[in-house]
């Protein structure tokens, strides 16, 4: 199967996923009891307030009318109106195109932090396998998936802004402010790759070509990197790939433990406040994230492994 045929076959399929997703979202957000407009306007608004605030997230309209029109506001890159309109940011597109680098910067930080500590500790673990390095390497990495992120996150602010203050706080931003969010991101992922490196890697190890590397009297380090470790790459790909979507989908508990702006604050305040087009506007963006890092995960595949590129 050649690139544009497979590209044309993943998108097919993803374009039915984002739907699919878009619908169920859709639906669910008016099956939830409750009155948006209330959330929205408060207790102390006008009728002629509530009637604008009904307009303008089309409650007025029937169930199907509102579905073609959130359709029409994605066809034309609106993504919907917020409601009420703030100044300046007027549609969904506006205020996700606002939040989306704070999260993608997360995101790319957080990963770089995971791999440059989980490939050497993955790998360490495989080749001193059974040994007490093994074992140290598997605790941490243990520790770090049983500990959650909000308390892990807490404890990095604790430790480095409040005790020993060398990094920012909360609320602020900047290359500084993000070490902390990066940390809190990162570890956690960095202790599921690690984990994943050091399975993979083990069982590749005693692959028979591995074997025959090291009886043709290739060095140690040339059989490890060469032959094994890219083979073992795959699974390690997959994991991270999509664990890449889901942080720049937002890192809801850390971007509101920090107090950053980002996806999953917008979509958690927005849910919060019945904002039917901040929601859906914001979970259609995140679906299509997931799709797009799906392909290139997939894409990847072929990079780190032959087989598969022939294939």
């Amino acid at each position: 199967m050649s690139i544009g045929s497979f590209l044309l076959r993943r998108l097919g399929s993803g374009l039915l996923a984002i739907v699919g997703v878009s619908v169920l979202v859709f639906a669910f957000l008016h099956i939830v009891p409750g009155d948006p407009v209330d959330h929205l306007a408060g207790g102390e608004a006008t009728p002629a307030q509530r009637l604008k605030i009904e307009q303008c997230m089309g409650l007025d309209k029937s169930l199907p009318r509102q579905f073609i029109s959130f359709l029409g506001h994605v066809a034309d890159g609106s993504l919907g109106h917020q409601c009420p309109d703030p100044k300046g940011k007027p549609t969904v597109a506006a205020r996700i195109a606002e939040v989306f680098p704070h999260t993608m910067w997360l995101a790319i930080c957080g990963m770089l932090v995971a791999i440059v500590l989980a490939l050497p500790l993955g790998m360490l673990a495989a080749v001193k396998r059974g040994t007490w390095v093994d074992t140290l390497a598997t605790t941490v990495s243990l520790s770090m998936v049983a500990m959650p992120q909000m308390m892990f996150a807490p404890l990095l602010l604790f430790w480095f802004f409040v005790t020993l203050g060398w990094f920012p706080g909360p609320t602020e931003l900047g290359p500084a402010a993000i070490v902390l969010p990066a940390m809190a991101v990162g570890t956690h992922l960095m202790a599921m790759l690690a984990r994943m490196t050091r399975s993979s890697l083990v069982e590749v190890l005693g692959e028979d070509y591995v074997r025959t590397a090291r009886a043709k009297g290739l060095p140690e380090g040339s059989v490890l990197f060469r032959h094994a470790l890219r083979n073992a790459l795959l699974p390690v790909i997959t994991v991270a790939g999509l664990q890449f979507g889901s942080l720049l989908s937002g890192a809801i508990i850390i971007e509101n433990v920090f107090a950053r702006p980002g996806l999953g604050a917008t979509l958690l305040e927005a849910i919060l406040e019945r904002n039917y087009p901040v929601v859906q506007g914001t979970v259609l963006v995140i679906a299509m994230i997931y799709v797009l890092v799906n392909i290139l995960v997939d894409l990847a595949y072929g990079l780190a492994d032959p087989r598969i590129r022939r294939a």
